[in-house]
């Protein structure tokens, strides 16, 4: 912008300067012209002056060179006075002076001319002479001439002083011209300037720039249009911005793989859930074929399908990705423009490993229940079909198959027991009866119900701890929890066998450790065993009267106290589990359990 105003105040400059100059040039001569006309008008009157003076003395012959010199320092001029032929008589100068051979010359060439001519310019070496001349007539004859002759170098000097006057007014003219020139041009462009780099702002994607107030009327409609055009981009660019955080937001966590193919088969987008899922590189993948990045035939497959036909697509597959196999849905979608142009295909990878496993586990649930429903439901409708041919007839017979049906029955009873309670626990209402207890005496009696389980199998069960240990907790809800793991520690270590408890202070937590001298677990099974109906030993469990549900209670249960449960084991030196419990929980002593405000009552019924 500052080049732009030089560039305007330097054509108004020159404009200017060139109107003066042609101004002071004008000027100049119309003064010279003027001088120069009123000099010559000057000696023209002059020179008729002394001629009539002349002849009204007398003429030549009465006039003496005493006159001459008098009238001639008067009119400060050179006059000489000579007879018709141009012969000198009288000459101010003197006969002696050097300019007398140009005046001899100038006499007889205007005595020559005659009355055509009566003036003469002639140039001379640092000045000019000028003549005038007129004949002198007594009596009607020629009596002689009168020539009047002066230096015009005064001339010079009077138009040097003009050229000067003018050079001086013209050269302060121009420096106030510069001057107001610079403050308007300043003035003017100013605003302009401030609109320029606005705009120019605006267009590097500033669009919180805007221009001050303009004083001028002229600018002042530009100022507020682009205020208006910056202020309109500014929301125009919030709302793509807004816009573009969303989509990206919706894209980078929508929950699922996506890739953007275009027209031409290159990739261009992917979101953070492909990259999570396949663990690649973007860098590796923008901008090349999608046949060259995507490794699984199928898919590539699935894409040259919806170039083909246009349409959408989808399909099941199991894709191993690293060590694992991983199920995904995967649905193609052609992406069509205005007029049916062709854009790409839209490729989203649904993953359903976890769905896959949750049918897989349903079905596994589904085939336990039934098998662990089917034995005791088989066995009592077998022994009593015998009771009913006739078996009952035998006393000793009826009694022992009647005891095998209260066996069955109460197994079926606890089956059935455990899956309404598994249930029941998961549900999302389901509430603790949060209170202070004493763990350490609820422990004690939990061991005192279990003592006469082990003493059946001379089995060693002790109970160390420090200290009495008091937590938040339900009371009904803890005693099941240790019932049931200490009972297992009981059931699967072989007789003459020790189960050890261990109750331990861990700063805001507090530990309980099973451990045992039993069979102990692989290590593969480990983290299986809290899953339902799964028995490391099924013969065992079943002999033992379990329903392969305990443990997942279990879990459950210490989850909803927020706590953690782990195990230890080893084949054959026994098993160690660890139940880690809150001593405070502070959601529960608000009132709080589960979402839901404490009644005060077990809830279980």
């Amino acid at each position: 912008m500052t080049e732009f105003r030089s560039r305007l105040l330097i054509a108004l400059i020159t404009l200017i300067i060139s109107v003066l100059v042609g101004l002071g040039i004008l000027l100049g001569q119309l003064f010279k012209s003027y001088y120069l006309q009123s000099f010559n008008e000057r000696l023209k009157l002059e020179r008729n002056l002394v001629n009539i003076y002349i002849q009204e003395i007398g003429g030549v012959s009465a006039f003496n060179k005493q006159e001459i010199l008098k009238i001639s320092g008067m009119l400060d001029v050179r006059m000489t006075i000579t007879n018709p032929n141009g012969k000198i008589l009288y000459d101010s100068k003197g006969p002696s002076n050097k300019d007398t051979g140009n005046l001899d010359k100038v006499i007889h060439e205007a005595i020559k001319i005659g009355p055509k001519a009566q003036d003469r310019l002639e140039e001379g070496d640092g000045f000019d002479l000028h003549y005038y001349w007129k004949p002198i007539i007594k009596n009607g004859q020629t009596e002689g001439y009168i020539f009047l002759s002066t230096k015009t170098n005064e001339v010079k000097q009077a138009y040097g002083q003009i050229w000067l006057i003018l050079s001086i007014s013209l050269g302060i003219a121009l420096i106030v011209i510069i001057y107001l020139g610079i403050r308007i041009t300043a003035r003017y462009t100013k605003p302009i300037e401030a609109a320029t780099n606005v705009a120019m702002e605006l267009a590097k994607g500033n669009y919180w720039a805007r221009i001050p107030a303009a004083t001028l009327d002229e600018t002042e409609m530009l100022a507020a249009s682009i205020n208006i055009l910056a202020e309109n981009l500014q929301e125009l660019v919030k709302a793509q911005e807004m816009q573009r955080d969303r989509l990206r937001a919706l894209i980078e966590n929508m929950g699922a793989g996506l890739l953007l193919i275009d027209s031409h088969g290159s990739i261009n987008l992917i979101n953070k859930g492909y990259i999570d899922i396949f663990q690649v590189d973007p860098v590796d993948c923008i901008n090349k074929q999608y046949y060259e990045v995507i490794e699984h035939q199928e898919i590539c497959q699935l894409v040259a399908e919806v170039f083909r036909t246009e349409q959408k697509a989808s399909k099941q597959l199991e894709i191993p990705i690293l060590i694992e196999k991983r199920y995904f849905v995967v649905y193609g979608i052609p992406i069509i423009g205005t007029n049916h142009v062709w854009k790409g295909v839209l490729l989203v990878f649904h993953d359903i490993t976890e769905l896959k496993k949750l049918e897989q586990m349903r079905k596994d649930f589904v085939a336990n229940v039934s098998h662990e429903l089917k034995t005791p439901v088989t066995s009592i409708k077998g022994f009593t079909e015998t009771l009913l041919d006739g078996a009952m007839n035998n006393k000793e017979t009826l009694v022992d198959f009647l005891s095998i049906i209260l066996k069955e029955s109460e197994r079926l009873q606890s089956l059935i027991h455990d899956l309404l309670e598994l249930s029941k626990i998961e549900q999302p209402g389901f509430a603790l009866n949060m209170q202070e207890l004493n763990l350490t005496e609820l422990l004690e009696n939990v061991i005192t119900l279990l003592s006469g389980k082990a003493q059946a199998k001379h089995i060693r069960l002790e109970f160390h701890h420090k200290e009495s240990l008091t937590i938040n907790g339900d009371v009904d809800r803890l005693k099941q929890i240790f019932l049931n793991v200490i009972g297992n520690a009981i059931s699967y270590t072989p007789e003459h066998g020790k189960v050890t408890v261990f109750l331990v202070d861990h700063g805001e937590m507090v530990r309980v450790h099973v451990k045992d001298t039993g069979v102990g677990i692989e290590r593969e099974e480990i983290p299986r065993i809290f899953e339902r109906f799964y028995r490391v030993d099924r013969a065992r469990s079943r002999n033992s009267g379990g329903t392969g549900l305990g443990l997942a209670i279990v879990k459950h249960l210490v989850e909803a106290h927020h706590g953690h449960i782990r195990v230890i084991s080893e084949v054959g030196q026994g098993s160690e589990f660890i139940i880690e419990l809150q001593k405070i929980n502070q959601k529960y002593l608000d009132g709080e359990i589960n979402g839901k405000k404490k009644t005060g009552t077990d809830r279980r019924e």
